[in-house]
């Protein structure tokens, strides 16, 4: 229906064929010429060698309280997980799990190096000389970092995705 008004307005007389599923693969198929798909980061678009040519309407996702909410309710509590839920997943993208191993000796010059959301976890190894050493770190920092850890003498360096982060 968004289509169709969209059209409509702009006076576009197009036959509308509704897909489900990959609405991408639609023009390579000869199914359609122009495709009207939901699109966040376009990298879908890219991996099927299209690209976007009209916004037919732009749109966010919002989360509304009631101003009448009585903080101590039932309901104002179901808010406040639900916020702190989608508050832990939008932290967590942006963020990473860094692990990696080190020599002892190189643990303060390491944690000079680690820009992690807090203090990192720091653990002995089963040599008695090396340590574990687990952060959070921001996600655009780890290859600015990576080759001033491995010159230290970080090795076995694994970088992770976060579902969630609780803060």
């Amino acid at each position: 229906n968004i289509l169709k008004d969209f059209l409509k307005r702009n006076k576009v007389d197009a036959k509308i064929v509704n897909i489900s599923g990959s609405v991408e693969a639609a023009p390579s198929l000869g199914i359609a010429d122009y495709i009207c798909d939901l699109v966040s980061t376009g990298n879908t678009l890219k991996l099927n060698k299209l690209k976007s040519s009209v916004s037919v309407l732009e749109s966010e996702a919002v989360l509304i309280k009631n101003k009448n909410l009585k903080n101590q309710s039932d309901k104002y509590q179901i808010f406040l997980k639900l916020l702190s839920r989608i508050e832990s997943v939008l932290n967590a993208k942006n963020s990473k799990y860094l692990m990696m191993n080190i020599p002892g000796k190189s643990l303060e010059k390491i944690l000079q190096i680690i820009p992690s959301l807090k203090s990192p976890t720091v653990l002995p190894l089963a040599d008695n000389e090396s340590l574990a050493v687990h952060a959070v770190i921001p996600a655009e920092k780890f290859w600015e970092i990576v080759d001033d850890l491995k010159e230290a003498g970080a090795t076995g360096i694994l970088l992770l995705p976060i579902e969630n982060i609780i803060l």
